[in-house]
């Protein structure tokens, strides 16, 4: 049998808790007999709880034996706050464990060849690809790196405004992509905007669901530059927490966001040029809708770019259409 369709089922569960695993990586496990039939799902619970495929197996019990379990990383083979996955799955019995990415923490790897070692059958590198383009994504960056994964998210016009020249900017995009937007914060560490946002627009920066209601996970609100904002600004509220970074440099807001791994930047044009030029944006992700506003707003400020010969040049990571607008993924060429 194939099992490119269990990976997938394994990424939609690891997407589900992205953002709650924190500092862990976010993990999907699906669990087969030996008939091939599903007998166990799971994702990794927040700190301190239990693994992806530890969720899986107890859904599974005896029905793992002689079995296949299908996940998105490759078994951790190392006593953190929770024992070894590898030891569950070889008590388990199972008799193949396909994994999509190979752990690259030296401290947790070298689960497939434990598993080998013992007669399990491996497969390494199913949906790899997928995997590593999704719910590991930031992930995979803070271990190459250390550094957070930052993405600059915005919203535009077709010609590249971000509001109106009376400065209105509610809403440029459709209902569809507001909800995606919630849905990517809720998966967030941090949101970053600037002291000119929190003036102009008083965002309260939450992650909602469909029905108004707070989501379940909040990330860390994060207020940028040397201005003092009003007591009662929303983003001061109590939905979430609030840092606010007396600085204009963004080296110094990665810097004091380094134990973070997925941050947002959504700040207007200002912050967003200011992150460009330093070099510090891992990803961009441009909701664009079919109007035309003119006029002097654009999404982004001066970004140190004088000649064509100096654009920045970035290679499309994703097309997708959102209700009538287009979702736009970029990564660095």
């Amino acid at each position: 049998m194939t099992l490119e369709p269990v990976m997938r089922s394994a990424i939609e569960q690891a997407d589900r808790v992205k953002g709650a695993t924190y500092p862990n990586p976010p993990v999907g496990a699906v669990i087969l007999d030996r008939d091939g039939q599903i007998v166990g799902v799971g994702a990794t619970e927040p700190a301190g709880g239990p693994h992806a495929e530890i969720v899986a197996l107890r859904q599974a019990g005896e029905r793992a034996t002689g079995g296949t379990a299908v996940v998105t990383l490759e078994p951790c083979n190392h006593h953190g706050r929770t024992p070894p996955c590898v030891d569950a799955l070889v008590a388990a019995g199972v008799s193949t464990v396909a994994y999509a990415v190979a752990d690259p923490n030296p401290v947790a790897a070298g689960g497939a060849s434990r598993l080998a070692e013992v007669g399990v059958q491996v497969i390494a590198g199913l949906l790899a690809d997928d995997v590593a383009r999704g719910p590991l994504r930031e992930w995979l960056h803070k271990q190459r790196t250390g550094l957070p994964h930052v993405t600059w998210k915005f919203a535009t016009s077709i010609d590249g405004r971000s509001a109106a020249a009376d400065g209105s900017s509610r809403w440029i995009t459709s209902e569809a992509a507001r909800a995606d937007v919630h849905r990517r914060r809720a998966a967030a560490d941090a949101i970053v905007v600037g002291t000119g946002t929190v003036f102009v627009d008083d965002p309260a920066l939450t992650a909602r669901l469909p029905d108004g209601s707070l989501a379940q996970h909040q990330p860390l609100r994060v207020v940028v530059g040397e201005r003092e904002i009003s007591a009662d600004a929303k983003v001061l509220n109590d939905d979430s927490r609030t840092m606010v970074i007396r600085t204009h440099d963004p080296h110094e807001v990665i810097k004091a966001l380094s134990d973070r791994t997925d941050v947002l930047v959504e700040g207007g044009p200002t912050l967003a040029g200011a992150f460009l030029r330093a070099g510090v944006i891992d990803r961009i992700i441009a909701y664009v809708a079919p109007i035309l506003l003119g006029g002097p707003i654009a999404a982004v400020d001066d970004i140190g770019v004088a000649s064509i010969a100096q654009a920045q040049r970035w290679r499309f990571d994703g097309i997708e259409p959102i209700g009538p607008d287009v979702l736009l993924s970029l990564v660095p060429a």
